[in-house]
This record gives C-alpha cells, structure tokens and sequence, in this order.
C-alpha cells in the first residue's frame, strides 16, 4: 500500500515550516537514510531523511510552499510491485466502516468515547492493533512483522510522530511489547500538548488596524522565528517567577590581560573577545557554585553536573541561543573559535535542533551596542541569564579610599527564583565577578 511522507517536526518548536527544497523527483528510487528535501524550521534550514526504502511516487506539496503544518503529507513513497495508479487507492480506503462505525458510537453515546477514538487526519499505512486501536507502520515494517508474528500493537515506533519502522520491528522483544505498547499509549495524550500552545492572545489584527487607519504602515507577516520568540517569552515572563541582581565590575584587569594575550595569540589568528571571558567566568562560576548549575523541570529541578552556557545571537528577524557545551573544560581561545562557527551559522540558519537546544545558563551581550544595563528575560528552563552591558570609564573609590578613574561594566543577572533563591542567586554573581576581576585566575 502507497506510504504518505509526513511533514516532520525537526526541531521542538516546529510547528509548521517551508519545503524549501526537494532533492529527490517523482520515480526516483530512495533508502533509509537519504536525503529527500530540504525543510526550514523556525529556527534553521535542516536536511529531512527518509526512513523507508520505495520508489517516490508522487510529490504532494511543491518546493516553495511555506506554512507547510507538521504531519501534513508531503509526498507518497511506493513499494516494491507498486506503481502511481495505486496511489489513489488509500484515499478510497479512507471511509472505513470501522472507524466509522466508531465515531457514531462516539456521537450516539458520549459515554463510550475511549473505544470510539479515531485519528483526527490521515496517517500513512495504518494497521489495526489487537486493542481495535490504529497504528502506523511501514509497508516494509508490516511485513515483517507479519512474517515474524508479531503484533505491530505492541511496537513501539521511532519513525515521524511514533511510525513503526523497519528498524523498529527487527529489535522488537515480545516481553518488552506490553510495556513498550503502554508506553505510547501514555505519550499520545503528551505529544498533542505542543499544539495546544498558541500565540497570546491580546487585541485582534483587524480591531489594532482600525486605530491606524488613515496612517500609512506596511503589514509584516510573522513567519515560524518570531511566532516561536513571541510565544516561548510570553510564557517566560508569565510563568518564570523572575528577580534581578545587578553588579558593576571592574574591566581593566582582564582588558590589559586580554590585550597580552591577543599579542602572543596574533600569530594564531586568535582574537580573544571581552564575551569569550565572560562565557568563561560563568562557566567556571556554575562549577564553583553548582547548586545554581541548575534547571526547572515542572515538578522538579534538574542539577547538571557539566557547565553548558547558551549565548544570545541575534539575527534578522529573531535570535539564536547556541550552547557551548563543557565550557568549563575549554581554553579561551576554543570557546572563542567555537563562538564565532556557531554565530555564524546561527547567522545563516544552519544549527542544528541539539546547537540551541539546551543548558542551564544563558548570556545577553548589549555591551557592542553601547547599551550600559538592561534585564534579560529567561530563556526556559534554563535557572538564569546574565545581561551584559558596556564597558564605561567612571570614577570610582578604591580601597584606599582615593578616587580614580575605571572600566567598569553594569551586569544583571535575571535568576528563576523557582531553581535559585536569593543568596545562592548572589553568590553565583560573586563567582563571576571575582574571575573578570582576576582574570588570570580562569586559567589556573
């Protein structure tokens, strides 16, 4: 039987995307594996693998197309012995009398709705487990699974959304299927929850429209970036209990010292930058105080042993967070190098979903700006976010009580008071505070 091809969901976020690209045409034959189109998400442009092996038969949606919703078929993949003229024949299957017959008994009696349960679109190659329930497998996976005996209800699927592949049949264990079966059963109801989530809510479009009318203004279409932005710090800033910690801290320690270093580094063609320190104090900060090293998880909190640091990127239209991983384990000049591929890619939308995907800790850096402090807002789940602003010539009062003149730079720190209390939130700063003052002690 034909096998639609799903529009994936590539990254968390996705929740529709833009075919941008089809690197296979319609006859061409393909293999788990290979590379069938080119799809961008919210947040980059990623490759989208097949998971089957067929003949394509027909490409469904045209290269181009945006606002492509995840779970939409996108092409139709033969089997061997199949051929374009029975591509129409699960279109014509698609009334069956039994979940028909199901969703009358749904209307009929409100109290038998768990058995009158039906897909609410079509999914590729369904089968029927012995519970009465639909599952979706590949026409491969089917048949050896009918070969083997085995009941496709008590399979648990690692394809696009739960699909039951080949792989998935040939590991499969008959004493781990009734786990395995109840397991997904207990994450369908989950997996629906992101598409629950919408834009907030506030004054329509066209009520908004009518306040500008007779005023000129060009009309932007939010595309999958900004509407992911919108939502996800929305919910930030209405869930994260946030509170703010603000030091200044005195640059010129580690501007003479970054200065020495950038010498000796010249021939390397390393440039360190003051936000290559900063990400290193914050790291060597999580490991100093690693009850703050930590993450909300709904019901619990998460402490992370490595220090994984997400800095800001911003790019046209939204931003990025991409994580230096282990950054505590990196030299300055690796996590300069590392900084600048991932800004970079950041910058043409080539991360990978597990390049911003997450840490603990994140960095806003406004400093370039000439922005002297602001307060970041939470990126979840991480526990905080440091703000960075400039570094500004002030008079200050030593120790000595005499006045003199500084480099000081303004931070914020923006703390989940949910993960980190008050003190431990202060003794986090303190530790990034002492390694940029005392900078040569980052690298002992």
């Amino acid at each position: 039987m034909p096998t639609e091809i799903l529009m994936p969901a590539l990254s968390p976020t996705m929740e529709e995307g833009t075919l941008a690209k089809w690197l296979v045409k319609e006859g061409d034959t393909v293999s788990s594996g290979d590379i069938l189109a080119e799809i961008e998400t919210d947040k980059a442009t990623m490759e989208f693998e097949a998971v089957d092996e067929g003949v394509i038969g027909k490409i469904l949606i045209a290269e181009g197309s945006d606002g492509v919703k995840v779970n939409t078929p996108i092409a139709v993949l033969l089997e061997e012995g199949e051929s374009a003229e029975d591509i129409s024949a699960p279109k014509a299957e698609a009334p069956a009398p039994k979940p028909e017959a199901k969703t009358e008994a749904k209307a009929a009696a409100p109290e038998a709705k768990a058995a009158a349960a039906t897909p609410a679109t079509p999914a590729p190659a369904p089968a029927e487990a012995s519970s009465g329930e639909r599952v979706f497998a590949s026409p491969l996976a089917r048949r050896i699974a009918a070969e083997k005996g085995l009941d496709l209800g008590r399979i648990k699927g690692s394809g696009p959304h739960g699909r039951i592949v080949k792989a998935d049949v040939e590991n499969a264990k008959p004493e781990a299927a009734p786990a395995a079966a109840e397991a997904k059963a207990a994450e369908a109801p989950k997996a629906a929850e992101p598409a629950k989530a919408a834009m907030p809510t506030g004054a329509s479009a066209d009520a908004v429209k009518k306040m500008y009318e007779g005023r000129e203004f060009e009309e932007v279409k939010l595309d999958g970036m900004r509407r992911t932005v919108a939502a996800r710090l929305t919910e930030a800033k209405q869930t994260i209990p946030h509170f703010y910690l603000r030091r200044d801290i005195k640059l010129d320690a580690l501007l003479k010292f970054r200065s020495q270093l950038n010498k000796q580094l010249e021939a390397r063609g390393v440039k360190l930058s003051v936000n290559d320190f900063v990400i290193k104090a914050c790291a060597l900060a999580l490991q100093q105080v690693p009850a703050a090293n930590a993450v909300w998880a709904g019901d619990r909190i998460l402490k992370l042993k490595p220090s994984d640091v997400a800095v800001a990127v911003a790019i046209e239209g939204g931003l990025f967070t991409p994580v230096l991983k282990d950054a505590e384990m990196k030299s300055l000049s690796a996590l300069s190098a590392e900084m600048k591929d991932l800004a970079g890619r950041a910058r043409n939308k080539k991360l990978a979903p597990h390049e911003y995907s997450g840490g603990t800790f994140a960095i806003s850096n406004l400093g370039m700006y000439g922005v002297d402090n602001f307060d970041a807002v939470i990126n979840p789940p991480h526990g905080a976010i440091l703000a960075v602003g400039a570094g500004v010539k002030k008079p200050v009062v030593g120790a000595d009580g005499e006045l003199s003149v500084a480099t000081v730079m303004s931070v914020t720190l923006s703390v989940d008071h949910r993960v980190i209390d008050g003190a431990l939130g202060a003794e986090l700063l303190q530790a990034i505070v002492d390694n940029l003052e005392s900078p040569m002690l980052m690298l002992a």
